[in-house]
């Protein structure tokens, strides 16, 4: 946890880095998907992921529900991943676990034009068990 200033105010966030599983970590190089390219920030009022080029952004008041799920298949949680039944979203360096969140309003993500929305975002985090109870503190029920 590190303190910013940003104007006359201090806020807190928490990085949470990406569990690389050395199996997949050459194919999403590739794809610039990297430990120093990707992570999760929590700050006071927001939850900001990046994963390579991939970006989500959105207010934690936005967040409706947080669970540590997995484990996965490769196929299913390598890279970055949209379900065809629910249209959620993965940003995937591993198979072990993750934590999916799931948001009011559907966020941007998978495409570079922001037209395809995300009610949900399975990230696949080192601490899974850390950011979940970070995001679980201000995940409102919607």
């Amino acid at each position: 946890m590190a303190a910013r200033r940003r104007g006359s105010a201090v806020t807190m966030e928490n990085r949470y880095d990406f569990a690389f599983d050395h199996r997949y970590a050459r194919l999403l190089g590739l794809l610039g998907i990297r430990p120093d390219t990707s992570y999760v920030l929590v700050t006071d009022d927001a939850l900001r992921v990046r994963f390579g080029r991939w970006e989500v952004a959105t207010p934690l008041s936005n967040v409706t529900d947080v669970r540590v799920t997995g484990p996965y298949t490769a196929i299913k949680a390598i890279g970055v991943r949209m379900s065809l039944a629910d249209r959620g979203l993965t940003f995937g360096s591993g198979t072990r676990e993750g934590v999916c969140v799931r948001f009011r309003e559907p966020v941007r993500g998978s495409d570079p034009l922001g037209l395809m929305r995300h009610p949900g975002l399975t990230v696949t985090v080192a601490d899974c068990a850390g950011l979940a109870d970070r995001l679980r503190r201000h995940a409102t029920s919607g």
